[in-house]
């Protein structure tokens, strides 16, 4: 992945399902179509969204759109008539696929009596879906604040039951100047939330190591799923590299 390199701007975040309409709203072009979609103004519009996930998921969401109109085989224009921004794109694909993984861990918990195997089933899923490499970059971004040192306002969304040892920090999103935000985007807070029963489940249950976090298990998604170029060198990879890092997640004693 190559997060660092994303812009991801500070404008309100979308929710998911509708509120994508009305981002595009805001902009030029097809902000004010109501009607349905020519048939070959929607298959366009499904060829730049394959096209913005696999030049996304290789280079990161600092990709130009130039890169994205090409494996779109599409002008740039048409990229633009129904993206009027980079920005609004980026949140299309990241939406979609926060979506993806928080629907692939409401799966797993609903599935899998056991905690640990629900932790790694989601871990399994998730990685072999390469979502993690189209993960938003405020969901990666946790750091860690001191209980009273950096509180931000009250009512602050914060990524739930993250105490990792005694006298720790709570973990929380963090924007990319580093600051402490309140999270924004209902879509990374729902994700945030499951996965944390997931990784609770598995800690209470003896089985996770105690001071593994949710931005640990995201981060294991993030990086689990690395992108080469043949499909069956890169599903052997990934799984050879969550095998071992579910090792690492897992409680000694338990093992």
């Amino acid at each position: 992945m190559h997060i660092q390199n994303s812009h991801w701007s500070s404008t309100p975040t979308l929710a998911t399902g509708g509120a994508v309409g009305t981002a595009l709203g805001h902009g030029r072009g097809e902000g004010a179509r109501t009607a349905p979609l020519r048939v070959d103004a929607q298959r366009n519009l499904e060829h730049v969204l394959r096209a913005a996930r696999e030049v996304f998921g290789e280079l990161g969401y600092g990709a130009p759109m130039e890169d994205v109109a090409r494996r779109a085989r599409v002008g740039v224009g048409t990229v633009y008539r129904r993206f009027p921004s980079k920005d609004v794109l980026v949140r299309r694909i990241a939406e979609e696929e926060t979506s993806r993984l928080t629907d692939q861990a409401r799966a797993a918990l609903g599935q899998e009596d056991e905690p640990w195997s629900a932790l790694s089933r989601f871990l399994r899923t998730s990685v072999a879906s390469g979502a993690g490499r189209l993960l938003p970059p405020q969901v990666l971004r946790v750091g860690v604040a001191e209980d009273g040192s950096e509180g931000g306002p009250v009512g602050e969304a914060r990524v739930p039951q993250q105490r990792t040892q005694p006298g720790g920090g709570e973990l929380r999103l963090v924007p990319e100047d580093g600051t402490t935000a309140a999270v924004d985007d209902t879509g990374a807070a729902a994700l945030l939330e499951v996965v944390g029963r997931l990784v609770e489940r598995a800690r209470e249950a003896g089985e996770l190591r105690v001071d593994v976090s949710v931005s640990d298990v995201l981060l294991v998604i993030a990086t689990a799923a690395p992108s080469l170029p043949d499909p069956a060198q890169q599903a052997a990879a990934s799984a050879r590299l969550l095998d071992i890092l579910l090792e690492g997640l897992r409680s000694r004693h338990s093992s």
